[in-house]
């Protein structure tokens, strides 16, 4: 036995992703809230110490050491964004993206605000996801009524209408009938009123 056999380097890499689109966009979204809640918590710690330094004159900021992450959100509320991450198309991932971080530029919320900022942007797509739907249902619908109105067209365009034949007496009608008919162009047709 070979100890290739053990190892799996000739083994192809596998190319391809294992994981669906809809846990790409969980993923890539929960990212993106726990990238923001930390750089919220470093802005709300820089703020503490400009306070702080402010009010006593003194600067001890390089004494202070502070934790990696100090705030996480609650696993509750975590399973309730995920699960609202996974009604987000992909095709809609970006945007939310850069909805909630124009959002955060503009509020620059506190830590516990940030989860509260991330489920408004995802209720934002989900709503304009389901107005789309809607949209493409009732183009859908228009499209179906539209071909059953157009077989009605063809068939009453399938009716014969004679110009000449008429039973409502205008003016011009006895003004022609006193004079003679000219002949026409030979490449035009000839129309006489049959009657």
């Amino acid at each position: 036995m070979s100890l290739a056999s053990w190892f799996r380097w000739n083994d192809p890499p596998n190319r391809f992703s294992q994981r669906t689109p809809t846990e790409m966009v969980v993923e890539t979204l929960m990212m993106e809230l726990s990238w923001q809640t930390k750089q919220a918590e470093k802005q709300q710690r820089e703020r503490e110490n400009e306070y702080r330094k402010i009010k006593t004159g003194v600067d001890y900021g390089w004494l202070v050491s502070y934790p990696k992450q100090s705030y996480d959100i609650s696993p509750g509320e975590r399973l309730q964004l995920e699960d609202m991450c996974t009604k987000i198309h992909p095709s809609y991932c970006g945007p939310a993206i850069l909805r909630f971080r124009q959002l955060i530029t503009e509020y620059e919320p506190e830590v516990q605000e940030v989860s509260r900022l991330f489920r408004s942007v995802l209720q934002e797509a989900a709503e304009k996801i389901k107005e789309e739907e809607e949209a493409k249902k009732l183009a859908r619908q228009w499209n179906t009524k539209n071909k059953s109105s157009l077989s009605l067209t063809t068939f009453k365009s399938r009716s014969r209408i004679s110009p000449f034949i008429s039973d409502i007496k205008t003016i011009s009608e006895d003004v022609e009938r006193g004079t003679q008919p000219t002949r026409r162009i030979w490449s035009m047709p000839e129309f006489r009123n049959a009657k």
